[in-house]
């Protein structure tokens, strides 16, 4: 990037917080934030951020104003951070010293940001010398402040996206054999450019989840009254013959906890062998022996990606194999013998609830990002980068 000192530079992060009574209650976003901005800030940059907030959906408001997220960040960042409403923007962008951070109004209050509007385009790009894009969650999107503003300014990855893109490299780009995936969720239907994908890549396909019941089912098990797609068992079959063709291990489990009722802690709670599910009972998470051996398949693999909960984790005891497996794979990466990646809203969620979202290689906040490059799909907004 070579000498910055006095240039504007247009950073698109992501500060799409989650908000409580005027408060932000997960900061995570803001902390990947830091390390580039403060960077740029302290080379002398004057650093203008570029986020969306909400779906505005073209129109200025109250409610989706980033005004309200720029005090958080400043204490995150732990220095002054400025706001700027699009209301005479050139003239509060000029008056900014280098090193000088702004945050700058919602890019959603123009409509033609998501349409990737070249009117749109050109007036961020007017504020600016160079352009970062720091934003790994919007890069599946190609908007005027991920994609569009790459082709007119000189583009570069910022430390958030560096960090994501090396890991997802070295999960499923270039990775270190045998990988394994967990692939865990409620519905096939909504993995199955995911699944289609990772048998191809991947040696060991770990699937939990009301997905698997899709799977059981279709291997001619009897899943009671469990969340099950049966409509899609043909599909299913398909994978499962394409997975063999591929060399791929797929594992469902075979031993299982159900129960009559989705309540915490029912009195109806056992473990069976899935063959022994009653009519009247539903699978909500895989079994100890089921989990155990997982854990083994683990211990001779060098790469894990990881993207949805085993069970219903959200409610004990549902939560027992994503943590036992989630733990397993902590200790694996702590060691040094395992590389583990894993993303996506659920995943977060259960690995924090794990107590090992710290352990693993890396953790991706990204929920739809993470999930279409492990649909193989190309982001738009690192492809732009990549020109």
């Amino acid at each position: 990037m070579g000498e910055i000192r006095g240039q504007r530079v247009l950073v698109r992060e992501d500060l799409n917080v989650p908000m409580k009574d005027g408060a932000v209650t997960d900061d995570t976003r803001l902390r990947a934030a830091m390390p580039t901005v403060n960077e740029l800030s302290d080379r002398g940059a004057i650093v203008l951020v570029l986020a969306h907030f909400g779906r505005p959906k073209g129109q200025p408001s109250a409610e989706f104003s980033l005004n309200q997220v720029t005090d958080a960040f400043a204490a995150v960042l732990g220095r002054a951070v400025r706001y700027v409403d699009w209301e005479g923007d050139a003239a509060a962008v000029s008056a900014l010293q280098p090193g000088d951070i702004a945050v700058l109004e919602n890019t959603r209050f123009f409509g033609g940001e998501e349409k990737n509007d070249p009117a749109v385009i050109d007036r961020f790009a007017a504020l600016g010398d160079l352009y970062v894009n720091d934003a790994f969650s919007a890069a599946h999107r190609a908007h005027a402040s991920t994609e569009g503003l790459a082709h007119k300014l000189p583009a570069f990855a910022g430390r958030s996206m560096e960090k994501e893109l090396d890991a997802l490299q070295a999960a499923l780009g270039s990775p270190v054999k045998p990988v394994a995936a967990v692939v865990g969720g409620a519905k096939v239907s909504s993995k199955l450019d995911v699944l289609t994908n990772l048998i191809t890549k991947v040696d060991h396909l770990i699937i939990g989840g009301g997905m698997a019941n899709t799977f059981l089912a279709a291997r001619g098990v009897d899943v009671g009254k469990s969340l099950c797609e049966h409509d899609l068992a043909e599909t299913a079959e398909k994978i499962m013959d394409a997975a063999d063709a591929a060399g791929c291990t797929i594992h469902l489990p075979y031993d299982v906890v159900v129960a009559k009722e989705f309540a915490a802690n029912p009195p109806s709670v056992r473990t069976c062998n899935v063959h022994e599910v009653a009519a009247d009972e539903m699978i909500l998470d895989v079994g100890p022996a089921a989990v155990e051996a997982l854990a083994d398949v683990l211990k001779t693999c060098k790469t894990l990606v990881w993207n949805g909960p085993l069970g219903a984790f959200e409610i004990a005891p549902f939560d027992k194999a994503t943590v036992a497996l989630a733990q397993t794979a902590a200790a694996l990466t702590k060691e040094g013998s395992l590389t583990s990646v894993a993303g996506g809203g659920d995943t977060v969620a259960a690995l924090n609830h794990a107590g090992v979202g710290a352990d693993f290689s890396f953790v991706s906040t990204a929920g739809g990002a993470f999930l279409e490059w492990m649909e193989g799909k190309e982001l738009p907004g690192v492809k732009a980068l990549m020109n």
